[in-house]
């Protein structure tokens, strides 16, 4: 009866396949989550067309929160053990509360362009927090090709924006350390739970407070619904607050943090990108030279070795 027992358990061992396991899988979910990040700007800008930025990020988060809370609810999640929730308070007080404030701060004098400059620091901000935090040690191949890749980014776009520092820039500062905390904790805790839990139960931990300010920042702030108001509401909600964060998460519990974070290099020059079709900016060509030589130290930092 024991061999028996035996034989018949090490085929469920077999089977099993943790996503951490399956790195090629972790970075295309990575890379989708960088894509929809790289339109929270665009779409910001298209709500603060109809909306207060208290409103906007009060109503994101309320939003994102339903849905979260209806699919954790339908699937019957049962609560995250005590010991995960002070992570879920850093990653609701840095993703979902202090970073979406701070860049809709920010957007409200600054371009989309000028808010890559900050924006395309995240990636080396988040490895060094997780360095801080989870305790990684990238080889000194990663940090040179990060280094670099941040460098080309912040080069590229001071030149674009002209290199002057605006009040927007202090928002966008803070917002960089707020969300690399943020996502250091959330990429921690998708390794023991599902990435979309993370967030869910994030979005859903601050409905206490984001209902209230909902409510008094709509009676305080005038709002219209447009077309382009409604569209980019409803893209930060469920595409940049709830869905990216859900591939992002797993992502960065497949492949790690560090290397996941470099893949957002591309965010700025995907952001302008969108920014010339949807808000009509324009751009050097200096462009394609950034990406390639971002391209670089993506693939360099994707091979490096911790």
């Amino acid at each position: 009866m024991r061999a028996q027992s035996s034989a018949t358990a090490a085929p469920r061992i077999a089977v099993a396949t943790p996503e951490r396991d399956r790195p090629g899988f972790g970075t295309l979910q990575a890379a989708l989550g960088v894509v929809a990040f790289s339109l929270t700007f665009p779409a910001t800008a298209w709500g603060l067309e109809g909306f207060g930025p208290w409103s906007l990020v009060a109503v994101r988060s309320v939003l994102a929160a339903l849905i979260a809370g209806g699919a954790l609810l339908a699937l019957r999640v049962p609560l995250p053990a005590r010991r995960h929730w002070p992570g879920l308070a850093v990653v609701a007080a840095g993703v979902v509360l202090g970073f979406p404030l701070l860049t809709t701060l920010a957007l409200r004098t600054s371009t989309t362009a000028h808010a890559a400059v900050v924006v395309g620091l995240l990636p080396l901000t988040t490895a060094l927090c997780s360095a801080l935090r989870v305790g990684t040690r990238p080889s000194r191949t990663f940090w040179v090709a990060a280094l670099a890749g941040a460098a080309a980014v912040v080069a590229f776009t001071v030149q674009q924006s002209g290199g002057a520092l605006t009040t927007a820039d202090l928002y966008l500062f803070a917002a960089l350390l707020v969300c690399a905390a943020g996502y250091t904790e959330g990429g921690r805790l998708a390794r023991v739970m599902p990435g979309w839990q993370v967030i869910g139960w994030a979005l859903v931990l601050c409905l206490p407070l984001t209902v209230p300010v909902a409510v008094l920042a709509l009676a305080h702030e005038p709002w219209q619904l447009t077309g382009h108001s409604v569209t980019g509401l409803l893209w930060v909600a469920a595409g940049s607050q709830f869905l990216g964060l859900v591939v992002w998460y797993r992502g960065m519990a497949a492949i790690g943090i560090p290397k996941a974070s470099q893949l957002q290099l591309a965010q700025p020059l995907l952001t302008l990108v969108w920014s010339v079709l949807l808000l009509g900016e324009h751009l050097t060509v200096a462009a394609p030279l950034t990406a390639a030589a971002v391209l670089v130290c993506i693939a360099v930092t994707q091979r490096a070795r911790g």
